[in-house]
C-alpha cells in the first residue's frame, strides 16, 4: 500500500475510532508496527493526528473551530456515503468539488480512480488528490483565503470557476428541504456553490441524514436541479415526494 492511501486510511480509522493503538493499526492494514509509528510520527509533524504513549489520537487543538467539529461528527455516516459516491466517476472526468468534512471524505475516497480531473476551493482536498500519485490533476481555486475551513472565496473564486467547464459538480450542504431544496449557513460558501453549478452538466450531492428536513438562510439550487443525492439514509415523509417528483436519483450507501 503506497504512504499516501495508508496515512490517510489511519486518519480515516482515527475520525470513526477517535483514539487507536499501534498495535490495532498494524493488525488493521496488515503491516509492522515500525511501519504504522513511523506514519504516526509523519501524521503529527502534519498536525493530523496527536501520538500518545502507544498509539494516537485525533488533534486538540485550543479554539477547535467548526471544520474540524464537523470532521468528527456522524463521521461513520459521511464516509459511507462518500465511499459510495466515489464509485460514481470514472477516469477523464472533470469534477467540481467545494469545501466540507464530506467532500474532504469523499476526496479521500477517489484516490481509487485515476485520470479525473478535480477543481476544488480546498486547500485539504486539493492536496489529498495532488498527493496520491494516481494520475489525477487538481486545479485550486485562488482567492480570499479562509483557514476556518482552509478554503478560498469570494468573487475571485467564484470568477475563476467560470474559466471551467465540469462533467460533474460534486458538494455538500448544510440542509435539504422539499420547498427551499438545497441550503447552506455559509452566504460564500453559498456562492461558490452556485457558480459550481452553473458550470457543471451533473449535480451530485452527498449527506447524511442528518440534514434532511433542515432549514438554511442561503439556498444554493432547488430540488429540480439536483441529479442525484448519496446519502447514509432514505429520505422519508414530505422531502421523499418532493424528490421523486423533482426527478432525483436517490443513492444509498451500503
Amino acid at each position: 500500500m503506497k504512504i499516501v492511501l495508508r496515512q490517510t486510511r489511519i486518519v480515516e480509522i482515527l475520525r470513526q475510532k477517535e483514539r487507536v493503538t499501534v498495535n490495532d493499526l498494524a493488525a488493521l492494514l496488515d503491516i509492522s508496527r515500525e511501519t504504522i509509528r513511523r506514519d504516526l510520527t509523519d501524521l503529527s509533524n502534519k498536525g493530523k493526528v496527536q501520538k500518545i504513549h502507544g498509539g494516537a489520537m485525533l488533534p486538540r487543538v485550543m479554539g477547535e473551530d467548526s471544520y474540524q467539529q464537523r470532521m468528527t461528527d456522524n463521521s461513520e455516516a459521511k464516509v459511507k456515503a462518500a465511499s459510495e459516491a466515489s464509485t460514481l466517476f470514472g477516469t477523464g472526468e472533470t469534477v467540481f468539488i467545494d469545501t466540507g468534512s464530506t467532500t474532504l471524505y469523499f476526496a479521500e475516497a477517489l484516490l481509487s480512480v485515476s485520470g479525473l480531473t478535480v477543481i476544488t476551493n480546498s486547500t485539504d482536498i486539493a492536496r489529498t488528490i495532488s498527493a496520491a500519485g494516481t494520475g489525477n490533476k487538481a486545479f485550486l481555486l485562488g482567492g480570499e483565503f479562509s483557514s476556518d475551513n482552509n478554503q478560498t472565496v469570494g468573487t475571485m473564486a467564484a470568477a475563476q470557476i467560470r474559466a471551467f467547464r465540469a462533467h460533474h459538480a460534486v458538494l455538500t450542504i448544510a440542509a435539504l428541504d422539499k420547498q427551499s431544496g438545497a441550503m447552506d449557513f455559509n452566504i460564500e460558501e453559498a456562492q461558490i456553490a452556485r457558480a459550481m453549478i452553473e458550470q457543471s452538466e451533473t449535480l451530485t450531492i452527498i449527506i447524511d441524514d442528518t440534514k434532511f428536513g433542515k432549514m438554511a438562510p442561503f439556498e444554493v439550487c432547488p430540488l429540480s436541479r439536483i441529479d442525484r443525492i448519496v446519502c447514509n439514509a432514505a429520505p422519508t415523509g414530505g422531502l421523499e415526494v418532493a424528490l421523486n417528483a423533482a426527478g432525483v436519483e436517490v443513492i444509498l450507501a451500503e
